[in-house]
Order: structure tokens, then C-alpha cells, then sequence
């Protein structure tokens, strides 16, 4: 039984009741869980000229079927958010990554389906290629609401952290390891290792989270207290993580702040899928790397993820702390933005190969610096329905990315790799100008509160 709260503060008060540290379990379990999705994203980018050659692909044919995934992720971000509100996102994780779990190993086989007799062998990688994307679609905006409800408002750009952290290590390891494992045993083998990785960590989620630290056994009172946990809405009225009603919609649509937020969010959603889908294969012809230094050096965007996401945490904390949450977020998304311009424009015209990965690897990385700020500012918007706003930004994002495989492709090929750079450098610009008009200090629950009549 939890204890009233005014003798838990007098234990903690007398120090003798110590918090429990479950929060950061549940955040290295959110770090995990969002490094699961880069083998669903990057996988096909590091197969990609083995299955090319293979079965004479051409490169359009490939591009198509890199955004495959990316349809599949875009259209599935909106139930996703829904989904988490409404039924919690210990549920809905677990039965979303074991779909992608099953698809990603159904990869291995495609050849061999009758879905290729009837559509063609290229539709059919398509078709499940859209299938791993539908399912990897529910990881970000569940993330968001595990972050709002297991930490402190103060702490949100450190929380969020943790999802950019999972992001960044996977995509470090993912191309390591499937090169490494194509090289050795073949491409069929590497999509069968990832969907049994997948399925044992859908496992290790549904036995150890809970929608919130209220729901968890192993969180004792002095924790529950510490992380004043968001178990009411702006108005004060309890909720349990669940969602009482349906998102305020009405109020999202008619705010100019989630406008800009999400076609802020769709530019820099652009450049990152450069990274998720041609980077692997640019290093190796733009570059002439071969497969092995380009799955080594396919890894260093993430590396600066993974290095730069903490740093951009911490960074948008202290500015929301220093200037509030207005400018502090702005501030956050300005530097990152700005950066990431500068390391791409730079970057793609050096011809020393070293230098020239570095410095793009770090405009991926000064992009997560910057997305922190975005998936904060869901928190601070809309409290009680992160995930549904988040899924929302995050869709019109993944609908955008969509685009970049594309037309990288059709630039890189047409006017050359400078120049597909190019374009994500300027889009990378127009994302940090449009958030002059993002207000985080907004809270768009508040106009569903009834007023209280006066005594």
C-alpha cells in the first residue's frame, strides 16, 4: 500500500526511506527498444547491393523499395500515438515488435514466397518492407508517453534523450552487424538474426515495464515523490496514463505552433533518412569504400548521435531552465539545425574521405541534437497525450522522409551527391527558421477545462 504522501515526505525528509532507481531501468529499456528499429531501417541500405545484384534491380527499382518502409511507418504513426494513449504503451510496444520481429525475418524469404509469383519480386521485398515499417511506426510516439510519465517535467530533454540514444547505438551497430553477418554466412542470414533479436527484447519489455511508476512494485514511495509523477492533467483531474477521452485534436489543428513543430519536424525528418538509407551505399560509390570500411564507416553518424543526443538533452533542459520553455527549446533547435547545415554543405566537398564522412556523420549528429527539443515540446504541449500529438508529428515527418530516398537517388544520379547534400543543408535551415514560431510555453489542454464556478 503506498503511504500518504506527507509522511513519505517526512521520510524523506529524515532520510529514511531511499528512492528506488527504477526510472533509469525503464529509460536504458526505452534506449534498447529504439535501437530495435534500425534493423528494420538500415538493413535493407547495407543488403541493398547484394539483393541489387542478385536479382538486377535497378536504382529507381531500389529506391522504391527503401521507401517502402518509410510509407508503411508514416501511415502507421497515427494509430500509433492512439493507440499508446488509449491502451498504454507496455502493450502496445510489446505486440508491435513482434510483428516487425516477424517481418524483418520474412525478409530472408521473400524469393521463395508466392506474394512473388503474383506481384513480382520486387513488390513483394516492397510489400514487407511496408509491413516492418507499419510495425517500427509504434516505437517513437510510445516512447514519448514512457518518457512523460516516468520522468520529471524538469528532466523531459535528458528522458527523451534515451529514445535519440537508442537511435544512435543502433544505428552504429546495425550496419556492423549486418555486414558482418552477410559477409559470413549471406544477406538471408543477417534478416533472420535481426528478427530474433527483436522478438527476445519484445519479450524482456512486456515482463519488466509498466505504463507508469505508480504501476510498478519495484518503485517505492520516495521515488513516486521524487519524480512528481504527471498522474493528473494540466486541470488537475486524475488520470491513470490512460487516456480519459479523446485527444484535443481541435485545439492541435488550431495552434500555429503545432503547424510549425510539424513542418519543422517533416524538413528535418528529410535530411535523417539520407542517413537511414543511402548513406551506406553513397560511402561505397560516391566514396569507393568497400562493403567492410563502408559498414565501418556507415556506423559514424550514429556514433555522433550517440555522442551528441545526451549533449543535446542536457543543452535544452538547461536553455528551458535559463530562458523558459519557449526560448529554451527554440535555442536547442537553432544550434542543432544550424550546425548540421554547416558539417552537410561543408562536408560533401572535401575529397579527403576521412574528413569528409566526419563532418557529415557530425550534421547527423547536430540533427538528434536537435530533435530532442521536438519530441520535448510534444511532452510540453500536450501532457496527457504526448503520444497521440507525437504521432502525429512524427507521421508527417516519416511521410517527408519518404520523399528522400527518392529524389536522393534522382539528384545523386542526375546532378551528383553534392548536390542531393545540398538540398537536406537547406532544408536543415528552413526546419530551425520555422521554430521563431513555435511556442513550447503553450499548453493546448487547458482549453478543455471547464471553469470552476465561483463560490
Amino acid at each position: 500500500m503506498t503511504s500518504h504522501p506527507l509522511d513519505t515526505e517526512k521520510q524523506i525528509a529524515a532520510g529514511d526511506l531511499r528512492p528506488t532507481n527504477i526510472r533509469w531501468r525503464i529509460m536504458a529499456l526505452v534506449t534498447v527498444i529504439n535501437m530495435l528499429p534500425a534493423l528494420g531501417k538500415i538493413s535493407l541500405g547495407v543488403t541493398g547491393k547484394y539483393i541489387q545484384e542478385e536479382f538486377r534491380f535497378s536504382d529507381s527499382t531500389m529506391g522504391w523499395m527503401l521507401s517502402a518502409f518509410v510509407v508503411g511507418y508514416a501511415l502507421f504513426q497515427f494509430p500509433a500515438g492512439w493507440a499508446g494513449d488509449r491502451y498504454g504503451p507496455r502493450k502496445v510496444l510489446t505486440l508491435s515488435i513482434l510483428w516487425y520481429s516477424l517481418f524483418l525475418a520474412a525478409m530472408a524469404v521473400v524469393p521463395s514466397l508466392p506474394l512473388a509469383r503474383w506481384i513480382g519480386l520486387a513488390w513483394s521485398f516492397a510489400m514487407i518492407r511496408f509491413l516492418v515499417g507499419a510495425g517500427e511506426a509504434f516505437t517513437s510516439p510510445n516512447s514519448a508517453k514512457i518518457v512523460g510519465s516516468w520522468m520529471s517535467s524538469g528532466k523531459l530533454g535528458f528522458g527523451i534523450s534515451f529514445y535519440n540514444l537508442g537511435i544512435g547505438a543502433g544505428g552504429a551497430l546495425t550496419p556492423v552487424f549486418i555486414a558482418a553477418t552477410m559477409q559470413a554466412w549471406g544477406w538471408r542470414t543477417s534478416f533472420w538474426l535481426a528478427g530474433l533479436i527483436a522478438f527476445l527484447f519484445a519479450l524482456a519489455w512486456w515482463f519488466y515495464v509498466t505504463d507508469r511508476p505508480e504501476n510498478h512494485s519495484a518503485v517505492n514511495s520516495a521515488e513516486l515523490e521524487l519524480l512528481h509523477p504527471r498522474s493528473s492533467s494540466a486541470a488537475g483531474r486524475p488520470t491513470r496514463n490512460l487516456a480519459a477521452g479523446p485527444p484535443p485534436w481541435h485545439a492541435m489543428f488550431s495552434s500555429r505552433s503545432v503547424w510549425c513543430l510539424i513542418l519543422s519536424y517533416m524538413c528535418r525528418a528529410y535530411a535523417m533518412y539520407f542517413f537511414d538509407t543511402w548513406f551506406f551505399i553513397y560511402l561505397n560509390r560516391a566514396r569507393g569504400l568497400t562493403i567492410l570500411k563502408s559498414g565501418f564507416w556507415g556506423a559514424s553518424p550514429y556514433l555522433a548521435i550517440l555522442l551528441l543526443s545526451p549533449v543535446g538533452g542536457w543543452a535544452s533542459d538547461i536553455a528551458v531552465r535559463k530562458f523558459g520553455n519557449r526560448r529554451g527549446r527554440q535555442t536547442a533547435v537553432w544550434i542543432g539545425m544550424a550546425c548540421s547545415a554547416s558539417l552537410l554543405a561543408v562536408g560533401c566537398r572535401i575529397s579527403n574521405n576521412t574528413l569528409a564522412i566526419l563532418l557529415v556523420a557530425a550534421g547527423a549528429g547536430f540533427n538528434m541534437f536537435a530533435n530532442i527539443s521536438f519530441w520535448a515540446t510534444c511532452i510540453d504541449l500536450t501532457p496527457s497525450y504526448a503520444a497521440s500529438l507525437s504521432g502525429l508529428m512524427n507521421m508527417c515527418g516519416a511521410l517527408s522522409g519518404g520523399l528522400a530516398p527518392i529524389l536522393t537517388g534522382y539528384i545523386a544520379s542526375s546532378f551528383g551527391w553534392a548536390w542531393a547534400l545540398d538540398l537536406i543543408a537547406i532544408l536543415s535551415l528552413v526546419s530551425a527558421g520555422l521554430w521563431f514560431f513555435v511556442h513550447a510555453d503553450e499548453n493546448l489542454e487547458r482549453q478543455l477545462v471547464p471553469s470552476s464556478p465561483r463560490p
